[in-house]
Formats: C-alpha cells, structure tokens, sequence
C-alpha cells in the first residue's frame, strides 16, 4: 500500500521537472523573439494563439469561455494579473539577461507564502516568516542594488513576481466548479490587449515577423503548452509538498540555456543569491510539509474519539 504513492510521486516529480525544462525553452523562444520583435506583439501573438488552443480543450470538456464571470470577482483579477505579470516578464526577457531573470523568478513561492498569511489569513509560523525573509536578502543579492554595474532591469522582473504572486493567490479562491482550460483560456485572451497596450506604451509598431521568427513564435508556444500540460499532470499525480519544490529546477535549465545560447556568465552575486532563494524556498516548503502532516494526524486523533 506504501509504494504506490511513492511510485505515483516518482512519476510526478519527472513530470515537474519536465515542465521546467519545457518552460526554460520557452524562456529562450520569447527571449529571442523579444529582441527581434516588440515585446508587446510578441506578447499578443502569443496569447491569441494559446487563446484558441484552450478554448478548443475547454469547449471539449463543454467548458464556456466567453461568460459574464470571467469579467468579475475573483476570475477578473486573476486575468489581469496574469496580462500584467507577463508585461512585465516580455519585457524583462527583452531587456535583462536570462540567468537573472529565471533566478529572481525563483522567489515566487516565498512572496505567496507571505501574501497568504498577510490575506488569506493563512498560519505561517516564525521559521517560514524567517525563510521569506532570508529569501529577500537573496533577492538584494542577486540585484546587488550598492555595485557599480547594478542593472536596474532586474526590478522588472521583482515586480513581476509580487504581480505573479496576487494571481496564485486570486488562483486559490476561484470556485470549483471554474475549469482549469477555462482559467487557461481567459489567461491568455488577456495578453491579447495587455500587448497592444504594451505596443501603444513602448511607442511600438506591428512588424511583421520573418520565417525564422516565426518558427521562434511557435517554438515558445509548444514548449509553454507541453510545460503547462506536464506541471497541471504533476500536481494532480503527487502529493504538493513533495512535487512543488523541483519547480526550482526551471533555474538551472534556464542557466544552461543562458551560457549556451546568449552566452551568459552570470556573477558570483547571482550565484550566492539564487543559493539563498533556492535554500529558503525549499526550507518553507519542508515546513509546509510538516504542518501539514501534523493537521492530518490531529483530525485523525480527533475522529477517532
């Protein structure tokens, strides 16, 4: 009976770690969309596509996507600070080098934790409190705002992950009953605008894009759909606690693509702060994990009597 679960998050943790990679590579498509095109279209294309592709998943499982409730509430929010949080990552893939972008990205996980227990009255005890906190300081290392070459650009990429944070956490209190290629659907249909209005910001014309750039386009877009498929198939084959933390393994795939193809030799800062954020986002998920067994054993001890 013990190793059914074991194997099934065997499985699972495989499958996390594919999705990473797949994201990496997609990472490495929009980069060099990016530079080539205005980040804004790329941002657009790339929506009204993946648009259609989840609308086409979402109609088979007879999921609406145009409805009244995608334009309130929780579902509206959701929207925005998806189209929002990929403004800012476009941009921030066009301008900032990829090993810092995929090492501040890292700290997501910690920004949650404190946006659930600040508003959504979530229990986080001292040492996860202590873990955010750490991963800050890892965040300053990996900015190192007091050097001389400080790259102002990696600020995009903070504010993208606090923006990230407000859509996982609207993500926890969307009703059951909303389907997860509806979520999808109306996600990317926002990017849609939000890169027009990116266009219209940046000063930024349609161009229209080469073969090559093209077949980029497409690239980043499989990639993201495999990525996707792979990290919604993980967390519904494992158990959260023991499949979550190898989302951290989107860091060095990304890294190895930066060295690989923009020839990218990341500082020692970048090196020591993504160690700090890594450690602090595996510390808080350990802690998680042991909160979470302790909950189970005392409803068990209190069912039983």
């Amino acid at each position: 009976m013990t190793t059914a679960p074991a194997a099934e998050n065997s499985r699972a943790a495989a499958l996390m770690i594919g999705s990473m990679a797949f994201f990496a590579v997609e990472d490495l498509f929009l980069k060099r969309a990016a530079e080539a095109l205005p980040p804004g279209e790329v941002l657009a294309l790339t929506g009204g596509v993946g648009a259609l592709v989840f609308w086409a998943l979402a109609a088979r499982r007879r999921e609406k996507v145009l409805t009244m409730q995608a334009l309130r509430g929780v579902p509206l929010l959701r929207t925005l600070s998806e189209a929002a949080a990929a403004m800012l990552y476009i941009v921030a893939l066009a301008l900032a080098p990829l090993s810092m972008t995929a090492a501040l990205l890292q700290a997501s996980p910690l920004v949650v934790v404190a946006g659930a227990a600040l508003f959504l009255g979530e229990t986080v005890g001292w040492r996860r409190w202590a873990s955010v906190v750490v991963g800050f300081v890892g965040v300053l290392v990996i900015l190192s705002p007091w050097d001389a070459d400080f790259d102002p650009t990696g600020l995009l990429t903070v504010a993208c992950v606090v923006v990230l944070a407000v859509r996982d956490l609207s993500t926890r209190l969307m009703p059951a009953r909303i389907g997860t290629f509806q979520v999808s659907a109306w996600a990317y249909l926002g990017l849609v605008p939000s890169g027009i209005l990116l266009m219209a910001i940046m000063g930024q014309g349609f161009v229209w894009p080469s073969p090559m750039q093209w077949a980029g386009l497409g690239g980043a877009l499989v990639a993201g759909l495999f990525g996707y498929y792979a990290v919604v198939a993980a967390m519904r084959l494992g158990e959260v606690s023991v499949v979550a933390p190898f989302r951290y393994a989107r860091l060095l795939f990304s890294v190895a693509l930066a060295m690989i193809f923009f020839g990218e030799r990341p500082g020692l800062s970048t090196y020591i702060g993504a160690a700090i954020v890594v450690a602090s986002g595996l510390y808080a998920f350990a802690r998680e994990r042991i909160r979470q067994r302790r909950l189970a054993a005392e409803s068990e001890s209190r069912l039983s009597l």
